[in-house]
Parts: C-alpha cells; structure tokens; sequence
C-alpha cells in the first residue's frame, strides 16, 4: 500500500537542497507527486507531497530527518489521503495591486474566510513602481468559492475593503 507525505522544507538557500531531498525520495523509491518551492528573504522554503510503499516509509522518513545536518528544517505528515475536490464549488483568479502596507492580506482573507471561500494558492510578492519606485504589493490566488457564494456578491465584498486599503483588485472566473 502506498503512504502519502506532506512536508514542509526550509533552510538557508544554497545550491543542491532540492537535489538532496530528491535523492533521498528516490533512494527510497518514492515518488515526487507535487511540490512548490521558492527563495524568500535569503531561506529557500517548500512543500512538497510524495507517496512511498508501506516497506519504505520509515527509512524515508528517517533518512529526510537526517537532511538536518545540510541545514535543512523539515517537517512531515503521513497518511495523506487525497480527497476528491468539492464538486460543487468554482474557481477564481484573485489579483491584488497596491501601495504596500500592514494588513492586505489579513483584510482580504478575513472576508474570504467570512464567506467560506477557499484559498488553494497564493503567491505575494513586493515589487517597485515603475515611474515613482514606491513599492507595491502585488498578489495573485486561486479561490474555491461555495455554491452559495456568486462572484458579483464576492466582487461587492471585496471592493469596501479594497477601497480602505487602497488596492485594485481583479477577479476571474476559471474555465
């Protein structure tokens, strides 16, 4: 019987990590199945999510213990079982873009979560305006919204707090 991991990886980025968490998966004959890694602020972080046998679940995981000793702090959870994405449910592109400050995030997601929309991803980022070199904060995610949730009224929800925050934001439908 195949186990699924998920785990959380962080460390001081230097070359070679990934290649060594890969190798140990590997060894161990698991298989990556999906992973999202990133440099930020100088430490290179990650999950990652990867299946081994039930004979090899314990040697891999000792063996991504002992990833310590490259720097690497990782953190595991096994048994995963994968469930099937709510089927009534519609993704959305979120886009954020504004001059940064405290709170854009912890706005935004508190009428999300009000709402009982699902983050699945985001990615933040801090970038430099091109004609004022103010910095911007920039955001992109993907929402699940429930069925009881249509895009106009999160639209509605979305643009009073945008208008305090002073962002722009954009929201797509997914095909």
């Amino acid at each position: 019987m195949d186990n699924q991991i998920v785990m959380t990886l962080m460390g001081k980025d230097q070359p070679g990590l990934v290649k060594s968490v890969a190798s140990v998966v590997a060894k161990h004959e698991g298989n990556w199945l999906e992973s999202r890694m990133c440099h930020l602020g100088g430490q290179f972080a990650g999950v990652l999510r990867v299946s081994v046998e039930d004979k090899n679940l314990s040697a891999l995981t000792g063996a991504l213990g002992a990833l310590s000793v490259k720097g690497l702090t990782l953190v595991h959870k096994t048994g995963m079982v994968e469930e099937p994405a709510p089927a009534a449910r519609s993704l959305v592109t979120l886009e954020v873009l504004g001059q940064d400050r405290p709170g854009i995030v912890s706005r935004i997601t508190e009428v999300l979560a009000g709402l009982d929309v699902n983050v699945e991803e985001l990615h933040t980022e801090l970038t430099t305006a091109p004609m004022s070199a103010e910095c911007l904060f920039k955001a992109r995610g993907v929402l699940n919204l429930p069925p009881f949730v249509q895009l106009a009224f999160l639209r509605e929800q979305l643009e009073s707090v945008a208008t305090d925050l002073m962002v722009d934001f954009q929201l797509h439908a997914e095909p």
